[in-house]
């Protein structure tokens, strides 16, 4: 017996084109709660015990980190698209991306301690820093369709017939200066906090520390999309995070 049909729309109605723009729109709430809380609540010192507190959060950034991995998967995007069309996949990953990053927000436990505090004087290199952080994630999400990268556009141009349409490997700008500028900036924004709470440090080791583990398979997925015209910017872009370091 051959597998269940499913009824899905040739093309997405005016529902679908919804559901994608408030996909979106929730992508856009993960974003600023993970502002306020990285840059207010996590700020407050805590009384608790530091280790339990800093397994749970760990626990709960993996499953987070898990959901991205395997969805990331070719096969598991084919099962997907058995479910839903194709055109509404990168709105479902979206979805899901923001609630489970949300519920991660909003569970994580405070950890006790200070890191490290940076001196009155000097606290302007960490703000630096930070604020270089945000440009370089603002300037490198420029060369990315927003709106292709919150799964709106597939719906759109589902609408409009239009074909898919291919993203085209980015070299140039911030992209020179290490292939995965985001994560750079990412780190900068984390890492970069004058005062390091014991809340701060665990979240910014263990998001950091995932994405550093993602970026090898993810440009695994990058040859087989883009072949030697991505082995040759490996070449001539050296480092994949941090430059001068890795």
């Amino acid at each position: 017996m051959g597998e269940p049909r499913v009824d899905r729309p040739a093309v997405p109605g005016a529902t679908w084109l919804l559901c994608a723009w408030l996909g979106g729109a929730a992508f856009v709430v993960s974003l600023a709660l993970f502002l306020y809380d990285y840059f207010i609540r996590f700020a407050t010192l805590s009384a608790d015990a530091a280790v339990v507190p800093a397994l749970l959060d760990t626990t709960l950034f993996t499953i987070f980190a898990l959901h991205h991995s395997i969805f990331a998967r070719t096969s598991v995007k084919r099962l997907v698209t058995r479910a839903v069309p194709v055109w509404f996949e990168r709105s479902l990953f979206t979805w899901v991306a923001s609630i489970v990053f949300i519920i991660v927000l909003v569970l994580w436990q405070p950890v006790d301690g200070v890191l490290y505090a940076v001196p009155a004087g000097w606290r302007w290199i960490a703000y630096a820093a930070q604020i270089a952080g945000i440009l370089l994630t603002v300037r490198g999400s420029s060369a990315i369709d927003v709106l292709d990268l919150a799964g709106i556009r597939p719906v759109i141009d589902a609408r409009r017939h239009t074909p898919p349409r291919h993203v085209p490997l980015e070299t140039r700008g911030v992209y020179g200066l290490v292939r995965h500028p985001l994560y750079f900036g990412w780190a900068l924004i984390v890492c970069g906090a004058p005062t390091m709470t014991g809340t701060r440090a665990v979240f910014a080791i263990v998001s950091t520390l995932y994405l550093a583990i993602a970026i090898p398979l993810e440009e695994r997925a990058l040859i087989h999309v883009f072949g030697d015209a991505y082995r040759t910017y490996q070449e001539r872009t050296r480092w994949r995070m941090i430059p001068g370091l890795w």
